[in-house]
């Protein structure tokens, strides 16, 4: 009876939800004439009990791949009882069904955080808020229930499970969606705090105050989301690469792109009162973000390894959902958009004005892998193949991200409402200096191309520009978020620095060896000491010993290897990589000629690790910001009081 258990309690949860949506009506109605403080109690206590039943559901789904029930379809098909437990558990969100949700579940415990910890918003924006995010949630449960129940029953059921895709089955698995959901989803609520903005006629700087520790946590989540699933990629597909612009990719970068620019945006609202508008522009294009990149994942126009849904019914129930909210707030925006006032007028040189830049260079990227991603599918359906790859993307955005991190770097040395370029180009003297030495030390001595130089010099200039607004500050009484700001930015030059350099000084050694021989690629000498049989928790393997050596120094082992596992039938490649302080060496073992030969890929990837190890200075960037914001809110919230 788990199973309907769970089920029970996600109908329990839709209705819920749709007592939600009355109740918010009324409280809003209420809050107009003055009264409804009692309608607004109920609404906070129902919203809380309808996370709390999402939750269990969820909570039932991962009991039941645990516990190998194979009387459920979704057992069945996603996991094995000889499964090691972690990847029972992420087995429960590893497919459709499971990762919806997970999806509707992050989404109605977000509500439930807003009814339980906002305080300072009027009741009736409120209120509009937490309709707008029931229903937004029934949609999905009427997703879940008609569509993509995770609860049914098979009659008889099988003695064993099909198992989870090899590929999947990774530690990198047990986080990496999970912390992508909670970033996609979390912009929901700012979406809603959007549309309860707008139904009130109350966007202002209390209602960006109360929206951006929601955006800024769901950027936190993306961030780490996108920075895992990256490494996960590169040591996990056995090709080497950090980065394919596969559309999938794209469908959770796309979201990043648009919190970014809102994170910024709702930053110069609730401290500066400008950019009313764009704020509340911004917050509907990044949910519409997150429902695009869902609908691509589910929708089964696209064959992917993190795709899950090959039905496109599915995808047509999504594309209902995505027209009816999506198309509803942009109908909303433009109705009460002349309501909106102008909010604080602000000088082009000036803070607000390098936020505005920036915000236009990270719409100009979104708009590229927009267009890079959905334009084949739309070619597509016309009847015309086509694809778009590397090539498109880096040509088309890269330069404008050149130019995005030339601003980034100005951006925190100006003034806010006003600055003169005089004073900006004293500041920048030292760090384009820096960035200038940097660029043509690469360019002469390294031999890289003008781009990639490029790249690293500007990632020097705003490492340098990063530290500056810690310069003739009291460091103990500087503010948290200060320092939240110089560690995202520079976490950002980080990343940069390591991807200019693995495309610019990378090796790549594709060869055929027999036992014995050895072959070089970058500083090392790799030599094939022996392929042997190996045996795993659910698989079977070829492993290659390789010894490798650098510059005469003290030999050390690789084992790479081909997997086989029988649930279902795969054959994956495990990369083998050493991670020494200047970059990475990358092995994988091909399969035999017959004739003594194995096929050995080698990389030598010169500061690689530096793109990986700049996405979570960027994420601690952004919780250093996070912790400093509440606390000073709290603290001036006590100073209210």
């Amino acid at each position: 009876m788990i199973a309907e258990a769970g089920l029970a309690a996600l109908w329990l949860a839709t209705g819920f939800a749709l007592v939600q949506v009355m109740l918010a009506w009324g409280a809003a109605r209420g809050a107009a004439q003055g009264t409804g403080i009692e309608v607004m109690t109920a609404l906070r206590l129902v919203a809380v009990v309808q996370g709390l039943l999402a939750l269990v559901a969820f909570g039932v789904l991962i009991a039941l791949f645990v516990v190998s029930d194979m009387s459920v379809a979704l057992v069945i098909e996603n996991s094995h009882s000889m499964k090691p437990l972690l990847y029972k558990i992420a087995g429960a969100w590893g497919n459709h069904e499971g990762s919806m949700l997970l999806w509707v579940t992050v989404l109605a415990v977000s509500g439930a955080g807003v009814a339980l910890f906002e305080k300072r918003l009027p009741q009736g924006t409120l209120a509009a808020t937490l309709g707008a995010q029931a229903a937004i949630a029934i949609g999905f449960y009427a997703f879940l229930a008609f569509a993509s129940n995770p609860f049914v029953r098979v009659d008889p059921a099988p003695l064993d499970g099909q198992g989870l895709n090899p590929l999947l089955q990774d530690p990198g698995l047990a986080f990496h969606p999970p912390t992508l959901y909670l970033g996609y989803v979390g912009l929901s609520v700012a979406f809603s705090f959007a549309v309860g903005a707008l139904l009130m006629r109350d966007v202002g700087p209390a209602f960006a105050r109360a929206m951006r520790p929601w955006v800024l946590g769901a950027w936190i989540f993306l961030t780490i989301g996108i920075t895992a699933g990256s490494y996960w990629a590169y040591y996990e597909l056995g090709w080497g690469g950090w980065w394919f612009w596969d559309p999938v990719e794209n469908a959770s970068l796309m979201p990043w792109l648009a919190a970014t620019a809102l994170l910024h945006s709702v930053t110069v609202l609730a401290t500066r009162d400008g950019l009313r508008a764009w704020t509340v522009m911004l917050a509907v294009v990044a949910f519409s973000m997150s429902m695009i990149g869902t609908f691509l994942v589910r929708s089964g126009i696209l064959i992917s390894v993190h795709a899950f849904a090959v039905d496109p019914t599915r995808g047509g129930f999504i594309l209902a959902l995505l027209g009816i909210y999506i198309g509803g707030a942009l109908a909303l925006f433009g109705a009460r958009i002349g309501t909106v006032k102008q909010g604080a007028t602000f000088e082009l040189v000036s803070r607000e004005g390098a936020l505005v830049l920036n915000n236009l260079l990270l719409s100009v990227i979104l708009g590229v892998v927009f267009i890079g991603t959905l334009y084949p599918l739309v070619a597509q359906a016309a009847g015309v193949q086509l694809s778009i790859g590397a090539p498109f993307f880096e040509k088309a955005a890269a330069p404008v991200g050149l130019a995005l991190v030339a601003a980034t770097a100005a951006g925190p040395l100006l003034k806010w409402r006003r600055d003169q370029w005089n004073a900006l180009f004293g500041k920048l003297l030292v760090p384009v200096g820096v960035g200038g030495l940097a660029f043509a030390l690469v360019f002469a001595l390294g031999g890289a191309h003008w781009v990639p130089s490029l790249a690293l010099g500007l990632a020097a200039m705003l490492a340098v520009a990063s530290v500056i607004p810690l310069i003739r500050r009291n460091l103990r009484r500087t503010p948290l978020h200060i320092y939240g700001m110089v560690v995202a930015h520079f976490g950002i030059a980080v990343s940069i620095a390591g991807m200019a350099a693995d495309g610019a000084f990378k090796t790549e050694r594709l060869a055929a060896i027999a036992i014995g021989q050895n072959v070089t690629v970058g500083p090392y000498r790799i030599e094939l000491v022996k392929v042997q049989p190996a045996v795993g928790p659910n698989w079977s393997a070829l492993e290659a010993h390789l010894k490798a050596t650098r510059s005469g120094g003290a030999p050390f082992d690789l084992f790479p290897q081909q997997r086989f596992f029988a649930n279902p039938t795969t054959t994956t490649n495990e990369a083998a990589i050493a991670t020494e302080l200047d970059g990475q060496l990358y092995t994988v073992i091909g399969p035999g000629d017959g004739q003594g030969r194995w096929q050995v890929r080698l990389w030598w990837k010169p500061f690689v690790t530096l793109i990986w190890a700049g996405g979570f200075l960027i994420a601690l960037g952004g919780l250093l910001s996070l912790i400093g914001r509440i606390r000073r809110e709290r603290r001036d919230a006590e100073n209210d009081a």
